[in-house]
This record gives C-alpha cells, sequence and structure tokens, in this order.
C-alpha cells in the first residue's frame, strides 16, 4: 500500500499542544501576598533610622549601622529611601584632626523631616503671634517669648543645679532636661587637648525644635531661650546655630576652661551674664 494511501486511511495523531488548547483551564486560588507584612517590617525599621538620625546627626552610615546593629548595606538602602523622601539630608564634613582628605558624608534630618514630626499646631501659633504684633507691637511678642521660658527656666534649674557645680555635668542635665521636652539634647566636649585651657569649651545641641517655625518668624524665641540657657550655667554662652536660620542643629557654645559657674544651691537668677544670641549665628 503506498504511502498516499496510508495517509488517507488513518488520520493524523493529534499533537499535544492540539490537546492543552482544547483542554478547559482550571481556576487557581490566588497566592497569599506577604508584602504588607514585609512593607510593615521595612517602615518599622526604616522609623528606627530616621530617629538615629535625628537623635545622632550628623552620623555617617556606619556609625548608624554599629548603634542599630544592620549591616552597612541595610542601612544605606534605608537611608536612600529617606533621602528620596526628601526627610534627611547629606552634609559634608570635613577631617577637623588632619584637614586632609575628601569631606566626610554625614546625614542630618531635613527641614521636611523636621516638619513631620509634628507641628500641626504652629500654623495656628504664628497666626495668633502675627496678630498680637499687629495690635500690640514686637515688644508683646518678645514679653510673650520670655514668659514662656521663664516657666522652662523654673522646671530646669532644679534639674541644672542637682548637678553639681561641675559646669559639664551642668551642662549635660541641661540637655537631658531639653531631651525629655522634645529638643534632643546633647553634649560635646570640645578642645579639651587644646595648650590653652580658656579654650576648653561645650557645645550644647538640640537635634530638634518644637517650635521652629515660630522661631524662624519670630527671633525671639531664640533670643530668650539662649538667655535661659545663661542664667541656668551662670556664664556667657554663644549661639553658633540654630535651626530656625537653617542650621542642622541649635548649637550653644558654652565655655568651661575661663569661668566657674556659681556654687550648687546658689541663686543665679539675678545675674546677667553677656549673651551672644542669634544675631553671631553662622548657619
Amino acid at each position: 500500500m503506498s504511502q498516499a494511501r496510508l495517509g488517507s486511511t488513518f488520520p493524523a495523531t493529534p499533537r499535544p499542544a492540539d490537546d492543552v488548547a482544547r483542554t478547559p483551564s482550571l481556576p487557581t486560588a490566588p497566592r497569599a501576598s506577604r508584602a504588607p507584612a514585609r512593607s510593615d517590617a521595612e517602615d518599622r525599621t526604616r522609623s528606627k533610622v530616621l530617629a538615629a538620625v535625628l537623635e545622632h546627626g550628623p552620623v555617617s552610615a556606619a556609625e548608624l549601622g554599629e548603634r542599630l546593629g544592620f549591616t552597612p548595606a541595610a542601612v544605606r538602602r534605608h537611608l536612600d529611601a529617606l533621602s528620596r523622601k526628601q526627610l534627611i539630608e547629606v552634609k559634608l564634613v570635613g577631617n577637623p584632626s588632619s584637614g586632609a582628605g575628601r569631606p566626610a558624608r554625614r546625614y542630618v534630618l531635613s527641614q521636611r523631616g523636621q516638619t513631620e514630626l509634628g507641628t500641626d499646631y504652629l500654623s495656628i501659633a504664628k497666626a495668633a503671634l502675627a496678630q498680637l504684633q499687629e495690635m500690640a507691637g514686637p515688644d508683646a511678642v518678645e514679653q510673650f517669648a520670655r514668659t514662656r521660658f521663664a516657666e522652662m527656666e523654673t522646671r530646669y534649674r532644679p534639674l541644672v543645679e542637682a548637678a553639681g557645680p561641675d559646669l559639664e555635668d551642668r551642662a549635660r542635665a541641661l540637655a537631658g532636661a531639653l531631651t525629655t521636652d522634645g529638643f534632643v539634647g546633647s553634649t560635646t566636649v570640645v578642645g579639651r587637648n587644646a595648650p590653652n585651657t580658656a579654650m576648653l569649651a561645650v557645645q550644647l545641641c538640640q537635634g530638634h525644635c518644637p517650635v521652629q517655625e515660630l522661631a524662624a518668624e519670630f527671633p525671639s524665641f531664640c533670643d530668650q531661650e539662649t538667655e535661659v540657657f545663661s542664667r541656668l550655667l551662670g556664664v556667657d554662652v554663644r549661639r553658633l546655630s540654630t535651626l530656625a536660620r537653617g542650621g542642622h542643629v541649635c548649637t550653644t557654645h558654652i565655655p568651661v576652661g575661663r569661668v566657674t559657674p556659681a556654687p550648687a544651691g546658689a541663686d543665679t537668677s539675678e545675674l546677667e551674664p553677656t549673651v551672644s544670641t542669634h544675631q553671631q549665628e553662622r548657619p
């Protein structure tokens, strides 16, 4: 029988592809998504990184990794995400010991990051102070700020006096009180190895300012706060930078080597030390 005759007598065997095409598809159960859980964990970790930048900034990625127990790659991933959201920014810091080499990258909270920490009430407060200034003049706003910070001074004084006569201890006590009130206070001793002891100083830093927007519009708030610091410590202090004027932290210079504070328990409220306020700031 010829090949042609066989082909016409027996139909061709269907190909597997044809069977698949004719087989109706069966519904499949959707896979459970794990994205929300993973996203929640990422958000919590990212919040920890943001809080660490707030508390310790300016801080490097390596320092953050050591403090939080994260790998360098994990820290940088979260820092990149926070940078894209404009919640943090990079400051280039030179090497203070040698002055050589490329500036180091340090992370600090951005203006937007400061705002996102919660300042909804400030728009109302600014409007009220603007109206007060319009109706009663700038002296009325200054008096308002003086009254507000006088209350702070009353609360802080027992804490500072309890630290004793050492000015470094008193500055640390003041930083702790500021942290309790949400200012994220910290202290750094500078000039300890300087040949002249008069150069020894403490820098009091505030990483967050709950009234930053108010202080930007009404500088009396910065002025009065600086005067309170001077009275509490009993020495001349100088403001180097403020968040309100564009600094990444509020920094107050406290000389330690050239002035001895009043003894613990002494009333220094009547003293009027010379105070350098926001006019001497450098951004």
